[in-house]
């Protein structure tokens, strides 16, 4: 019995070498000499001319020994050679403890040229060589730690625009038109402050191209380009519309795979956030679609909103007791908010963003706790949770742009107006009432010079309220469904944009 000693370039000079030998079988009468290594030459199947080599080598097991064939074009029938009796039964077996392993010829060649017998026959050396070839079927084991990891964090970050993934946008205007044209009815406005707001009273624009309900609506911030009304609707996409100059849809984005209950615009003006009930976060750049940060949350989406301060903060809320702030540059949640709720209904900043609200579903007879709860940004702290007494719920909450106070929406058809600074107390004076919620998510909001309150209405009219008096200035017949929102233009003091429970948005004048 011969032996040979088989060194690797990546073992350790300290390991032992241990005798390596061939198996015998009894259905062979002659055996294999360990040290030798002969090809051998079959024919394949078809043509006699096409030839596929097969070689016997010796293989390195701790307990056992065997034969590895490595071979190429592995055919299913060999035709017998006139020199060597070869059948199929021998090229096809592999002893148990080892398996065929099929490589191409040429790079197994490259790799085991070291291991030829040069001299006596006795001895060979072979040197091991991680081969750039995989075998199909097989997949990489990938630790559990890092298959966690990899689901937590956001699977797209801003990259190569070859790497990055891309949201199914439809274009129907060229997009120099979405960012960089400035509207030459907002061009007189821009180097003056905004004037006494006026009630809308003729119908401008009737867009109808959301084939479901709309959620939310919002204009653009950044005042030269505040002609852009951004709509997020339940038929699962975005829609960016010139809403000023021509009341066409410039852009749709096709990003979620369910309905999309809230968008908002970054500070910059040239990315959208949104997310919805497939519980996904999409950050879009405007111009490219090119999704910026993207990541799956662990419950569905009803309500989010930027830091007032830092561009790179949000915070999201829904169907979970939690309240989670993330960090864009990250994609990472940086700090978590706790409430013994089941779904969170609104998010606000208060001034400076050191403290914001949330509105919750809590109507249960001890919900006054739960209502609306006032925490701390920094430390995820609960500032105040004896805030609104009364059992109704509030689907939307509003800051005043002047005062500190803030208005909010119940669902026992009435607007109740806090106090913004601590302890957040209710003013019991004054009470906008006259229009219905009815259970629907109607927003209200300020006008920009806060001196009038317009909220929609379940009976798709638009009530504006004197601040001050709290007194019906005016209604306007908007809609034929609910009214969900209604938007003064930050910059044109006459212009408003309402959306209704049909997928219709309208621009009044």
């Amino acid at each position: 019995m011969s032996s040979s000693l088989v060194a690797y370039d990546d073992s350790d000079p300290e390991a032992e070498t241990e005798k390596t030998e061939v198996p015998s079988t009894s259905s062979r009468q002659t055996s294999l000499p360990s040290s030798l290594v002969k090809p051998v030459q079959c024919f394949a199947p078809g043509s006699l001319r096409t030839k596929s080599t097969y070689e016997m080598q010796p293989t390195e097991n701790t307990d056992n020994f065997g034969i590895s064939i490595v071979c190429e074009d592995l055919p299913e029938h060999y035709a017998p050679n006139n020199n060597t009796d070869l059948t199929s039964p021998y090229c096809r077996k592999a002893y148990s403890s080892h398996a065929a392993l099929c490589v191409p010829y040429k790079n197994y060649e490259q790799t085991s040229s070291s291991s030829r017998n040069s001299g006596n026959g006795t001895s060979q050396k072979r040197v091991h060589k991680d081969s750039p070839t995989t075998i199909k079927g097989i997949r990489p084991y990938i630790p559990k730690r890092l298959r966690q990891e990899s689901s937590s964090t956001c699977g797209k970050k801003e990259s190569d625009p070859g790497e990055s993934s891309n949201c199914d946008v439809k274009q129907d205007v060229s997009g120099e038109q979405t960012v960089r044209k400035i509207s030459e009815i907002i061009k007189p406005y821009l180097g003056s402050k905004y004037k006494l707001t006026e009630i809308p009273k003729s119908l401008v624009f009737h867009m109808f191209k959301h084939s479901s309900p709309v959620n939310e609506i919002q204009w653009c911030p950044v005042r030269e380009q505040s002609h852009m009304l951004l709509s997020a609707s339940m038929d699962k996409t975005i829609k960016i519309w010139n809403a000023v100059d021509t009341g066409c849809c410039l852009k749709t984005f096709s990003c979620h795979s369910c309905a999309v209950r809230a968008a908002q615009w970054s500070s910059c003006g040239q990315r959208i956030l949104s997310g919805g009930f497939d519980s996904m976060l999409h950050l879009t750049d405007v111009e490219t679609g090119k999704q910026i940060f993207s990541s799956k949350n662990e419950f569905r989406i009803s309500a989010l909103k930027f830091h007032p301060t830092d561009s790179n903060i949000f915070v999201c809320g829904g169907f979970s007791p939690e309240v989670k702030a993330w960090d864009i540059r990250t994609c990472k949640v940086t700090r978590v908010y706790k409430a013994a709720v089941q779904q969170t209904l609104d998010i606000l900043f208060l001034t400076e963003g050191k403290e914001f609200l949330t509105s919750t579903d809590a109507v249960s007879r001890d919900s006054a706790d739960r209502t609306i709860i006032a925490w701390d940004f920094q430390s995820a702290a609960k500032i105040s949770n004896q805030i609104f007494h009364e059992r109704y719920t509030c689907p939307s909450l509003a800051l005043h742009p002047r005062e500190s106070v803030f208005v909010a929406q119940t669902n026992g058809n009435y607007m109740a107006l806090f106090s913004s600074q601590r302890p957040y107390r209710i003013n019991k004076k004054k009470r906008y009432e006259g229009h219905k919620v009815e259970g629907f998510a109607v927003c209200c909001e300020f006008s920009p010079d806060g001196t009038l309150l317009v909220t929609g209405s379940s009976d798709g009219k638009v009530f504006f309220y004197n601040y001050h008096t709290a007194r019906i200035i005016r209604t306007l017949s908007a809609h034929k469904e609910a009214c969900v929102s209604a938007k003064f233009h930050p910059v044109l003091p006459s212009l408003l944009a309402t959306c209704d429970w049909t997928g219709e948005i309208k621009i009044w004048q």
